[in-house]
This record gives C-alpha cells, structure tokens and sequence, in this order.
C-alpha cells in the first residue's frame, strides 16, 4: 500500500488544474451573480476580488513553495500556527470548496432541467448523479484526468471567447440597469467574486503531487491568476455592454440568455455546462486530498488517509468528499451555496495569510505585507458583505 501520493504533475499539469478549478463556476455563475449585485461597478467588483486573490495567491504560493504537501492551508496551519488554525482551516476548505462543487452541479443540472423540463426534486438528483459520475472518475486517478482538464479548460475558455465577440459586434446601445447600486455593493459583489478566482488553491493542496514543488507552484498559482482575472474583466464588460444586468436578476446566473437564439448561444451554453463540471472535477480531488491530510493526522478517522495500491487515488476521502458534496446540492440552491462558499473561504484564506507571516527569512520570496494586506482584505470582504 503506497504512503505518499506519486509526483506525476508539472507545470503545465498545475496549471490547467488551476484553470479547471476556477473558470466553470467563475465565469458562468459567479459573474452572472455579482452582476445583478453589483450593476454598473461590476467591473469594479471583478478588479477587487483580483487583487484579493494575488496577495493571498502569494501567500500560498509562498507556504506551498516552504512546505509543500498535500493539505494546504490546513497542514500551513499546523506547521507555522498550531493545531486548532489547522483543524479550522481544514474544516473551511472542505465546506466551502464542497459548496463550490455543489453549486458547479446545481448550476449544470439547473441548465438541462431547462431543456428538459425537470422538476426541481429531478434537478437536484442530476446534480448528486454528475458528482457521482466524476467521484469515480477521480477514483481512476489524477494522470488520466489530466486530459480531460486540458479539453475541458479549452471549451470553457472557446464559450467564453463566443460571448465575448457577440459582445464586441453589439451595435445598438445597451439598456440601462433597472437601478443604481450603492457604491458600497462592489464589495459584496467582490466577496462573491473572489471565490471565483480561488481554483489556484487547488495546486497549493496538491503539494505531494507536483514535481518541483518550490518551482512550479508560485509559477502555476501567478500564471493562473493572470489568466483568469483578464477572461474575467472581459466577460464583465461584455455583459455591462449586451445590457444584462436586468436579466441577471430575473435569471440568476445565466450569461447565455443575455445573447440572441443562435447556434452561438448553444456553443455558449454548451461550454458553460462542461466548464463547469470540469469545476466539479477539479474541486473533488482538491478537498479530497485535505481530507486525505486530516485522516493522516487522526483528526479525521484513520481510514480516511488509506491509498489505492498504485498510489494514484485516495479512495475512502473521495467517498467523504462526494457525501458532502451531495448533501450540499441536495438541501441548498444555487446562490446560498456560493454564498457559503464565499463567506468560509475568505476566512480560510485569512488563516493562510496568517500562516504566510510565519515563513522564516531563509524561505520567504514575498514580502511580509503582501501577506497583512491579503489578510486585511479578506476579513474586509467578509465584514461588508456580512453588512451590504
């Protein structure tokens, strides 16, 4: 029975994960959400959450980089705090990150009970079968889902780039919004947002698993970001230019109602439903390995850090991680899901910056402030969005 996880992932491994984690659910859901939140600062809000996600991108990159293993903030905790910063931590990452997932299947399921005319039980149980599917699918192991990321993160980013040209060839002015936000709501639009950015999260938990750890991580985590905050800005300004704030707040979410009936809106469509399951894809075997680190530990039972005989897998954590997930979907909806995830990981990710100041000098490429303003902003986050 093998111990440790096999280091199979490089740098372009790292960061398709990265992108995989974070443009389904990002793009498709979070934008959408902040949008009929935020109005006419959604830019604003998207810019905010950016920077929020660097300084505490930074900061992981900075831990993973001293320490790197599987587990993330939850073992930074343990090593440079103690024990209790640890279990809180591990026990955010889990609920948000399962949350996350949960919301990244609700949405998918909610897009073919359209098509289809499910009921709202029916919805539900499409949303506990797609996390099922990818449960065993992750159970295979991470080389061969290594592929499917790279395929899926090329549709994401194709629907992406569709809506974005739609948006550009828009020739009559877009209507205005139903009504003008308090300047204070960029903040919650931006606390809502940033859980979007945070999929580079997941190449910090994969540590034990990523060849030249010291190297590829804080390079996988800034790449990532880079990426991500420009499609991000750009499909911000192409919903404020197709008019679609008012739409967003009757549908949600839904970015590809705001574009003509077309073949282009099914590609749009399309794409969304398969980003986004490449997000519940990623985000299984991100909070699987933090219940692999916890099981480890004893402060999950044992069992929990038992490995398939290759090496490759974490059978009985995936197990728990699909349980959780799917009691998520199944009692919570699309904006409460993400909204609990947002709120718990800004929290989780003060505990990493926290966890970042702690770095001996011999060890530390950023500076200590990059860490204190990424924890100022985070427990801000949190504040105005608890407030607004």
């Amino acid at each position: 029975m093998a111990k440790t996880l096999i280091r199979n992932v490089g740098l372009s491994g790292a960061l398709v994960i990265g992108l995989g984690s974070i443009l389904g659910t990002g793009a498709y859901v979070s934008v959408g959400l902040s949008a009929a939140v935020a109005g006419e600062y959604l830019v604003w809000a998207i810019l905010i959450a950016a920077v929020t996600a660097l300084l505490n991108g930074l900061s992981s990159a900075q831990l993973a980089s001293a320490h790197p293993v599987s587990g993330g903030t939850y073992e930074y905790g343990y090593h440079f705090l103690n024990p209790l910063s640890g279990i809180i931590a591990g026990v955010l990452f889990i609920i948000a990150k399962s949350a996350s997932a949960a919301t990244a299947a609700l949405a998918v399921a909610w897009y073919v009970g359209q098509q289809f005319g499910l009921s709202a039980i029916m919805v539900k149980a499409v949303a506990v079968a797609l996390l099922l599917a990818f449960t065993l699918f992750v159970l295979l192991g991470l080389r061969r889902t290594h592929w499917l990321n790279t395929l899926l993160v090329a549709i994401s980013i194709l629907g992406l780039v569709v809506f974005a040209t739609i948006a550009i060839q828009q020739t009559e002015p877009a209507a205005h919004v139903s009504q003008s936000r308090s300047a204070w709501s960029v903040f919650h639009a931006a606390a809502l947002m940033f859980v979007a950015f945070t999929g580079y999260g997941r190449i910090a938990t994969m540590g034990e698993e990523i060849t030249e750890p010291r190297r590829n991580i804080p390079r996988a985590i800034v790449t990532t970001l880079a990426v991500v905050t420009a499609l991000y800005v750009i499909v911000g300004w192409s919903i404020l230019s197709l008019g679609g704030i008012t739409a967003l707040e009757q549908n949600n979410f839904n970015i590809a109602n705001l574009v003509p009936e077309s073949p282009w809106q099914w590609v749009i469509i399309l794409a969304g439903v398969v980003a986004m399951s490449g997000v519940v894809l990623n985000l299984l075997l991100g909070v699987s390995r933090v219940v692999l680190a916890m099981g480890r530990r004893g402060d999950l039972p044992h069992g929990l850090a038992q490995l398939s005989t290759s090496g490759h897998s974490a059978p009985a954590a995936t197990w728990v991680t699909f349980g959780v997930m799917a009691l998520i979907a199944l009692f919570g909806g699309i904006e409460s899901a993400w909204t609990l995830s947002a709120l718990t990981v800004l929290i989780y990710y003060g505990i990493t910056n926290l966890a970042a100041l702690k770095v001996s000098a011999e060890k530390r490429f950023i500076p200590k402030w990059v860490s204190v303003l990424g924890l100022l902003l985070c427990c801000s986050l949190v504040m105005l969005a608890l407030v607004f």
